[in-house]
Order: C-alpha cells, then structure tokens, then sequence
C-alpha cells in the first residue's frame, strides 16, 4: 500500500474510531438527553467530577448541564458538517467554560481530532499531549497517543528531503504498539513504523546511489552498510545488497561482492537483483560465495537468528 493511499484509510479508520469514543461518552443528543434527565447515575442527580490531579469540582447546576451539552452538541454538528475549524473552537470553549465537566475532559480529545481533520497537526498534537497529561489513566489514552503519531505521520516528507520528521513519527508510532499492545491501534501502528522505516532506508540508498554515481565507493557503501545493519526488513534491502555487489566490485573487494550477492540470492532468489548481481560477479568467472567472516553473514544472522 502506498503512503498516499494508507493515509486515506487512516483517515477514515480514525472517523470510525472517533465515533466509538464518542457514543461510548453518550455525546449523540439523545445521549446527552438521558444524561440531562438522570444524572450521571440512576439517583436523578449528577456526581461529582474529580479530575486528576486531586482538586473536586462542585456540582454542576441543571443549566450548566444544559449549556456545556449545547454548547459540545454545537461542536458535532460542526464536526459531522465537515467545519472542523469551528467544531475546534466550540470544543475549545467546553473546555473553558466547563473545565471540571467530564465534557471538558472528552472536547480535549475532540479538539485534537477536529484539528487533525483540518490538517492543522501542530494543534493536533498539543491537544492530544494534554489529554494525555491530565488523563493518563483515561480508557481513551491510547486514541489520543495515537492522534499523536498520526499527526506525525502525516508529515513525513519525501525521501529526497531531511527525515527527522520520519523518525520522528516512527519514534511515536512505536509508543503506542509499546503502551498499548493489545489495543487495535496498535496492529495500525506497527504497520506505519515499518513503512516509516522503508522511507529511512530509501533515504540511505538515494545518498548511496549518489556516493555511487560520484565515484566515491566508499561513501556509498557505508550508506547501503546502514541499510543491512539498521533497516533489513524494509524493502530496500535486496537493492543495497545489489548496490554492495557493485560497490565491492569496482574497488575490487571481490569476497566481499560474493558475500553479498551469495546473500541476495540466499534470500531473494527470484529478485531482479539478484539475477544483476549474479551476472555482476560471474563476468569474471567467479560465483556468489559467502564468506563466513564477512560483515554482512554477520548482520544477517543476527537479525534472523
């Protein structure tokens, strides 16, 4: 799947989530209406909220339950209309004029979302960190954590340009399957960590690739190195086991250009790759050979075992 098309299912994987957060939360009007007629429990009274951090609200009065449900309905509405930017404003005013409500607590993580949806991901992030800060212990601390990465996701640049951001993302996405292992999210995660990692180890190959071209082999070769070392799952790694092949054999480290592409072959028999490197090493009458003692046996064995 392409980065392009994964984040449109994220995008629409992440709607449905919101929804769950927000029936969950009785936020639909007839939710809030069984809210205004019995409290928060059965007694027909509402109890007290106690945020974290120890400090008890006083009860709120029927109108203030009245207003703070206009006001976050006002929000969803703009949400569901599409109006991101207002539906952000009003959840931000819940959260002013209602700051011990439970609903103060739930348009933290609506403002995230709205703000998410509107591509404004700075926004989106400090929502969702404060979520996380004032309710660590929340059952919708792993949707906020994964906000978070998302909106760190979403701003990974192309190969060509500098990957902190990418790093950045993966560094995020990786929080959430560590934290929450066992949440849907996390399967999710792991899936755009591996692809951010596929666009690190293409960065490394398109410096190797110049290195290459400039005639600094070198250079080149401790590019694809990284790529073996750090990022062997990814899909780059048959490619800079071919970039090796080459490399090795323009500065005539023939064992070494055996090794790698005996090791291409051993692994990606049927690469086009490999058939490049195959042909590469057996134009002078040599064959792909691993030896034992190279680096490269190395890395692989301790990655696979």
């Amino acid at each position: 799947m392409t980065h392009r098309s994964f984040l449109s299912h994220t995008r629409h994987a992440l709607a449905l989530a919101l929804t769950l957060v927000v029936l969950g939360g009785c936020a639909s009007s007839g939710g809030f209406k069984r809210l205004l007629d019995r409290g928060d429990g059965d007694t027909g009274t509402t109890s007290n909220v106690v945020p974290r951090g120890g400090v008890i609200a006083p009860d709120m009065a029927s109108a203030d339950e009245k207003a703070v449900a206009t006001l976050y309905n006002g929000g969803l509405a703009e949400m569901q209309a599409g109006n991101y930017s207002r539906a952000q404003k009003k959840f931000a005013e819940v959260e002013r004029q209602h700051p011990y409500s439970k609903w103060a607590t739930k348009a933290i993580l609506m403002q995230a979302f709205s703000a998410y949806q509107r591509r404004s991901y700075d926004d989106a992030v400090n929502a969702a960190k404060r979520f996380t800060t004032l309710h660590p212990g929340h059952k919708d601390a792993p949707y906020a954590y994964y906000l978070i990465a998302l909106s760190e996701y979403e701003r990974i640049a192309d190969v060509r340009r500098d990957q902190r951001q990418t790093e950045k993302a993966v560094e995020a996405l990786e929080e959430i399957a560590r934290r929450y292992p066992d949440t849907p999210y996390a399967a999710d995660a792991k899936q755009k960590a591996k692809l951010g990692y596929d666009r690190l180890a293409a960065k490394e190959m398109d410096i190797g690739r110049y290195y290459v071209k400039q005639g600094d082999y070198l250079a080149g070769i401790n590019r694809f190195k990284k790529v073996i070392i750090d990022y062997q799952q990814t899909t780059q790694t048959p490619e800079a086991l071919y970039r090796l092949t080459e490399a090795y054999m323009a500065l005539g480290i023939v064992s070494e250009a055996q090794t790698a592409a005996a090791v291409l072959g051993q692994n990606y028999p049927n690469s086009e790759w490999y058939k490049d490197a195959y042909q590469l090493v057996t134009t002078d009458g040599k064959q792909p050979v691993a030896s034992e003692s190279s680096w490269i046996v190395k890395a692989f064995r301790s990655v696979t075992g």
